[in-house]
This record gives structure tokens, sequence and C-alpha cells, in this order.
């Protein structure tokens, strides 16, 4: 087992020491840069103010985004199924 790492990540003009195993690095500094030009983006055209109250809006924006995504993901695998019966249909239909 790999010893986890260190990383450093900045979000928000704050540094965040964070501790991933070593083949999560790239997806944590990817992650948090996400993060940060989100919470960039709700600070600098919002009305929102204080750190905290930034985080939690884009925490439910990356959430959403995130079920979106998985609701998508669930209604292709549920036309795939039903591609897949289709064809086996049709090819007991043709045999």
């Amino acid at each position: 087992m790999t010893q986890p790492i260190a990383v450093d990540v900045h979000i928000l003009d704050k540094e965040y020491r964070v501790m991933c195993p070593p083949e999560q690095r790239d997806e944590l500094i990817a992650s948090a840069h996400r993060l940060d030009a989100q919470m960039r983006e709700i600070r600098d055209h919002g009305r929102i103010i204080g750190t905290e109250r930034i985080a939690v809006m884009a925490a439910l924006n990356i959430a959403h985004e995130l079920m979106q995504r998985e609701s998508s993901q669930h209604e292709l695998e549920s036309i795939n199924s039903r591609l897949r019966r289709i064809t086996q249909r049709i090819d007991e239909a043709l045999a």
C-alpha cells in the first residue's frame, strides 16, 4: 500500500494541504482547480458574501451537475437495455 502524500492546493486565495494517495494527486489538483473556479465565479458574479457561503453554493452547484450526469447516465443505460431487448427479439424473429 502506498503512503499518502501531502499536496498543497489553492482555493479562493487560501492554501490548503491535503493528504492523498500519490496516484490521486492529479485528480485532487484538478478538483481543487474546479472548486476554485466555481467559487471565484460565485464570488465575482453574485451577491453572496463570506467564504463559507460561497463554498456551500459551489458545493451545491457541483453536486447538482453530478446528479444531472448520473441521471443522464441512468437514462442512457435504460435506453441501451431496451435496445438490447429489441435487438434480441429481432434476432429471435429472424432465426
